[in-house]
């Protein structure tokens, strides 16, 4: 059976669990898989940062009511966020870093912000 390199193809020779030809051959591909998923990172947080500071605009003062489709026209994506918290009466705020909000009806939304130091640690 023979083995190929993973980055070029060539055939390899030396050790049985040799799986590139040289240095650069790993190296080559070692970055195209890390940057694939750096890619996917990057656009997520990209994603978070923009609903954040979308977030912090509208709120300045830590506690506002708002409408849905306010945040929709600058751009909020509705699908990304960072955690939920979950009251214990049932309600579910989703935030973005230490910026969140809770649908009070199926357009209105209340905007919060969290001030505990545990954003810093």
């Amino acid at each position: 059976m023979e083995r190929s390199c993973l980055d070029c193809g060539k055939p390899l020779v030396g050790r049985a669990d040799k799986k590139f030809c040289d240095d650069a051959c790993r190296n080559n591909y070692n970055n195209r898989t890390k940057s694939d998923d750096a890619i996917v990172i990057r656009k997520i947080n990209l994603i978070l940062k923009k609903n954040r500071n979308i977030l912090a605009a509208l709120n300045p003062t830590g506690k506002v009511k708002t409408m849905k489709k306010k945040l929709a026209s600058a751009g909020f994506n509705f699908h990304y966020h960072t955690h939920i918290y979950e009251t214990q009466t049932g309600k579910t705020y989703k935030f973005c870093y230490e910026y969140g909000f809770l649908f009070l009806g199926e357009e209105e939304l209340l905007l919060v912000k969290r001030e505990e130091k545990l954003w810093l640690s």
